[in-house]
């Protein structure tokens, strides 16, 4: 890579890692897989650079490997086969205030469908137009409306549950 082009690379990623991490946190609900998320994003982003910044801006195709690498962190094996009864060796310290959000809203989005998250994610909290979250899904546009109206259905339904528990219990 030409010394124009790593200058140019290093620049975007001082600009652009704090807003990609606050994205991949609101994906996936952790701080450290978020760092680990937006790492691996940057690398794969340095691979491609001088040609992806000729073919245009770089914001959404950043965004677009960002999420790719979170569905594939999602579909790891041992993220399923991973033992979850409920001992942890020490409380982590993600705390979603870092991120503009409560923490009921976390968990709520924990809830909401992984593809259901992305739509919602992107086209909400990081506000991008329906054409660009279309890109970044590898969809049309109707299923990131579907998919986004399904996500909010989702997540009202998981913040109801969690402001009232009594409320589901008696229905």
């Amino acid at each position: 890579m030409r010394s124009g082009d790593e200058a140019e690379f290093r620049e975007f990623a001082r600009e652009r890692a704090l807003p990609l991490r606050r994205t991949a946190f609101l994906l996936c609900g952790d701080w450290h897989l978020a760092e680990d998320l937006v790492q691996v994003a940057l690398i794969k982003l340095h691979r491609v650079w001088p040609k992806v910044t000729r073919t245009g801006p770089v914001d959404n195709y950043a965004r677009q490997v960002l999420l790719r690498c979170w569905l594939d962190e999602r579909r790891r094996p041992w993220r399923r086969n991973e033992r979850r009864d409920g001992v942890v060796p020490e409380e982590p310290r993600s705390d979603p205030a870092d991120a503009g959000i409560s923490g009921d809203l976390l968990r709520a989005l924990a809830e909401v469908p992984p593809k259901q998250r992305a739509a919602v994610v992107l086209r909400y909290c990081a506000d991008l137009p329906v054409a660009d979250v279309a890109k970044a899904l590898r969809c049309s546009e109707g299923t990131v409306r579907s998919q986004a109206a399904r996500g909010l259905e989702a997540l009202r339904a998981a913040l109801t549950r969690l402001e009232d528990p009594a409320a589901e219990r008696s229905a």
